[in-house]
Order: structure tokens, then sequence, then C-alpha cells
């Protein structure tokens, strides 16, 4: 077990999140692990509390407290049983040198909490001692979820995340038409709270909102979408770019162009969701192209889960119906 640390951050290393900082110091360090250290307060920049999301500035101190050596990392992985590896070999659709790419089955979260013993990165030592998560899935989307074997691997794909030169692609089934059908959304959304405009029972839960520019908490979010085909006004297939990564971004958008999607538990409408669509998120990662800084361009595809194929066949929508190529707006 080492000491506590005291470690200035250099020039470099400015404007790096303090979690994706710590990781690159400390990679025998479990995500989990590192997420305690935050939520306990054991981990501070300049002596104070701080988020994993927090931009570092060249010449601050953050205080690294004692740490289990790689040797004893190792030794307090969890032990996992023979189907746990089998479930998360299970969900590889690629694998090189570099990466896993995973279809990531919705309700299994990616990272652990309080209230949250199963997850992804539970799971990554079936994977491998240097298997390390690179990007978020919400717990209820499916879909597309990429793996790190190293940290080189890990640097080079959170390099491309970061510059927003991956390009992502969700399907969505939602509850109504989007109106307008194809275009894009975009403003400020910060976190808030439900009034109790749906019921009493989900008053005071914890959400994203629409807000004014210079709101507290506000970050600017924008997404692309189209309806590829739709059931009437009861429900359409929407395809959506997010060009940033806020939380539940498209969930939201959705909900504010008058159609959320289906099953959302958060995001909701007063109109009814038809009785024969399944009561789960229907959100799916359904592409993910990485362009890599050794010049290669990798894009993964990963199949619908049942809830949304289940949902295709209900409305008559065809997975091989053509998508337009939507063009890029400045």
């Amino acid at each position: 077990m080492s000491a506590v640390q005291i470690i200035t951050v250099p020039e470099g290393d400015d404007d790096t999140r303090l979690d994706r900082w710590f990781k690159r110091l400390f990679p025998h360090i479990p995500h989990g692990r590192v997420e305690k250290l935050l939520r306990t307060g054991q981990l501070r920049v300049d002596g104070k509390r701080a988020k994993g999301n927090f931009r570092l500035q060249a010449g601050q101190s953050v205080r690294v407290p004692p740490l289990p050596d790689p040797v004893e990392a190792r030794d307090e992985k969890p032990k996992l049983h023979d189907d746990e590896v089998r479930l998360i070999r299970g969900m590889i659709i690629y694998e090189d040198e570099s990466l896993y790419a995973l279809n990531k089955p919705a309700g299994l979260a990616v990272q652990g909490g309080s209230k949250t013993k199963d997850h992804i990165d539970r799971l990554l030592p079936a994977l491998g001692d240097g298997a390390r998560l690179v990007h978020r899935l919400d717990r209820d989307t499916s879909g597309v979820l990429i793996v790190a074997k190293n940290a080189a691997s890990a640097k080079m794909i959170s390099k491309a995340f970061s510059s927003r030169k991956a390009r992502k692609t969700y399907w969505g089934i939602t509850n109504g038409l989007p109106r307008p059908a194809e275009g894009e959304i975009k403003g400020y959304i910060a976190k808030g709270i439900r009034d109790n405009s749906f019921g009493n029972e989900l008053s005071g839960q914890e959400i994203m909102v629409a807000v004014r520019h210079g709101a507290p908490g506000a970050k600017y979010a924008r997404t692309q979408y189209q309806v590829v085909a739709k059931a009437g006004t009861k429900g359409s297939w929407v395809v959506m770019y997010p060009h940033t990564g806020r939380t539940h971004q498209l969930r939201l958008h959705m909900q504010l162009l008058g159609a959320p999607l289906a099953g959302d538990p958060k995001y909701l409408t007063d109109r009814p969701l038809p009785e024969s669509l399944k009561k789960r998120l229907h959100l799916h990662a359904r592409e993910l192209s990485l362009p890599l800084s050794n010049g290669k361009t990798l894009t993964f595809t990963a199949p619908l889960p049942d809830h949304i194929e289940h949902a295709f066949d209900i409305f008559g929508f065809d997975q091989k119906t053509p998508i337009p190529e939507m063009e890029e707006m400045s």
C-alpha cells in the first residue's frame, strides 16, 4: 500500500478530466474504486472534493490517498463465476489487438454505484488484466460499447471520442411522431427536478431539462435526427446522431420534439404506450464509427435487442430499409 501523495498537474495535462488523468497514472486501480475515492472525498483537487468530470488545470495539486500496488490490486479483483465470464464474452461483436466492441444488453449498468452491484466494469477482468472502459451508455440503453485492452489503446480511443470525430448512430422507437420529422435540435440542458405534472409518485425525480445559456450547470447539446418509418401517429423509427454526449441527451431531445422514446421511465408523455410494446427503453446504440490516430477507421454495428425487434414487428418496420445519409449541419 502506497502513502498519501500530492501530485502537481503538469502543463501537458491541462484540461484533462480528473478520472481519466487518475487512470492514466494508476491503471491498475479499477474504475469502481476511483468512483468510490471521489465519492468519499479521498481524491481531492486543491484540498476540495471533485467529481470525475472535473477539468484539471496545470499547477493544481491532486491529493491521492493510499493505494494498493499492482499485485495487491490484482489480488483484490472479484472472482467471476463461469456464467459471468460467458455473459461478457458473449457480448463481443469485434476484437483486435487494441480493443473489444461489445453489444451491451439493456438493463445492465456500465459502472457500479452504491446500489449497483452488477455492471460491465466488474466483469472486465474476464477480458484481460488491462481491459478498461473508454466511454459509457445508460443502464437502459443497449448497443455498441468499446473496451480498450490496455492503457495505450485507451488513450488513442479516448482521443477519438474527445475530439468528437467518432460518429455515433442510435436507433429508437418513439411514442408518437417527432415534429418535424427530420432536422436538428440543439440548446442547453442541465440537471433539474420533475414537477408533479405526471403524478405525485414521480414528483421530485432528477431529470435533465432544457435551460437558457448561462443557467447553473448548463451544457450545450446537439442532435441530428430523421424519422425512417412511422406507424401513423402511434410510433416511429427514428435514427439519431448526437454531436455532443450529454447525460440523457437523446431521451430529452425526443421528448422536446413531442415524441419521447417508447418505454422511457423518465422522459414521459401523457400519450399511452401501445399495449403491445414492452415496457423497456427503446434506445439502441446501433453503430459507432471510430477514426483512430493510426489511420484506421473502425465501424461497429450491434444487432437489435429482442424488445426493439419486437417493436419493429408490431409496427411493420423493416431493418433493411435504406437510411438516407444526413448532411452535416453547421
